[in-house]
């Protein structure tokens, strides 16, 4: 019974920054950012529990990620600086009650992804 609509994808250059929105409705739950390029295997982004108090990166982007929630306008973000060229994918944000956030079988429902294109 959860909505989720992402925005704030584009096109930015290597070195730059971007900051993804992913709006929810009803009830507050785990959320996550996963990302997929053609050909490739959704990888998992970063996750933020329900009340914000505990986040987690995947390796691949610790220290130029960071996740942020907030919950009185249900809305999640991903701060995104220092992107590279590997970085280029579509961004699907993700709710459920999770104990192992990498796995997107943990999650129950999924936006439908916002493209972001980092060029050289």
């Amino acid at each position: 019974q959860v909505l989720l609509v992402e925005s704030g994808g584009g096109l930015v250059q290597a070195g730059g920054s971007l900051r993804l929105s992913c709006a929810a409705s009803g009830h507050t739950y785990d959320m996550a950012w996963f990302r997929q390029a053609p050909g490739k295997e959704r990888e998992y982004v970063a996750f933020i529990r329900w009340s914000g108090a505990s986040t987690h990166y995947a390796d691949s982007v610790k220290g130029r990620f960071t996740i942020s929630r907030d919950n009185s306008k249900n809305t999640m973000y991903l701060q995104m600086n220092s992107l590279k060229l590997e970085d280029t994918a579509v961004y699907y944000c993700a709710a459920g009650t999770v104990l192992n956030p990498p796995n997107p079988n943990q999650y129950d429902w999924w936006g439908q992804g916002t493209q972001v294109t980092v060029s050289s």
